[in-house]
């Protein structure tokens, strides 16, 4: 009973937080829509490549040691902090490939501790979902509340940390890029006011539809565990 009356408070907590945030398939979907417009795209074309881009940024914040590179069959860009190194997924024909790259560069030079950290914790608790989860099908933990207690605090340990750097470098990045639009003649006033424009407008979804796919993956690793309970 206790399991089902947590599933039911997760799948309360997504909807209404989604519904408070107003977080939907349209919403996402105009948001993708945007980010391949055919005319900043256009604007956006007339710079250097991305990894180019990438090395122009990272001098700027004085980190040229990191590793650049092109993988355009990842579906994201990331920063790793064991390699020390930049990858950068297929984004070549959006104009947002800019405030995207400066987001990974402001990753790069992030304290260390907290990046390692983030690494290491976030291995640990996935491995520590797909135990428990195992050990719940085997009806090893069902009289044993203290699995979740610990699925709930290794939960928002990840969260704090995880959107302390996501929200520092999503915020930070609009910035870099506006100052490296600003350094390329080819690109006019005019065309930099659209493109931040665009930007400040993608961050103000962006940021908290990336805070709530995370809060979310928490919760749905809790339901899984809970149903695992049920079985």
């Amino acid at each position: 009973m206790e399991y089902i009356i947590v599933i039911g408070i997760c799948i309360f907590t997504i909807i209404m937080l989604a519904i408070i945030l107003n977080l939907n398939f349209k919403t996402i979907k105009q948001v993708k829509t945007i980010g391949f417009d055919k005319e900043l795209n256009n604007i956006t074309n007339k710079l250097p490549e991305n990894k180019i881009i990438c090395e122009e940024i990272l001098k700027k914040l004085k980190n040229e040691n990191v590793k650049i590179k092109e993988e355009p069959g990842n579906q994201a860009s990331l920063y790793i902090i064991m390699t020390n190194s930049i990858i950068i997924a297929n984004i070549k024909n959006t104009f947002t490939r800019i405030q995207t790259i400066a987001h990974e560069c402001i990753h790069s030079i992030q304290d260390k501790r907290i990046l390692w950290f983030n690494f290491i914790f976030s291995n640990i608790y996935m491995i520590y979902f797909f135990v428990i989860t195992i050990l719940a099908i085997f009806n090893k933990t069902s009289n044993t509340p203290i699995y979740l207690v610990g699925l709930i605090i290794a939960g928002i340990v990840f969260y704090f940390i995880r959107s302390y750097l996501e929200i520092d470098a999503m915020t930070k990045a609009y910035y870099e890029a506006e100052k490296y639009l600003i350094s390329k003649q080819e690109i006019t006033q005019e065309e930099r006011k659209l493109i931040c424009e665009k930007y400040e407008y993608l961050n103000k979804i962006g940021i908290k539809a990336a805070m709530f796919s995370v809060f979310v993956s928490i919760l749905v690793k809790i339901i899984i565990f809970s149903i695992a309970n049920l079985i």
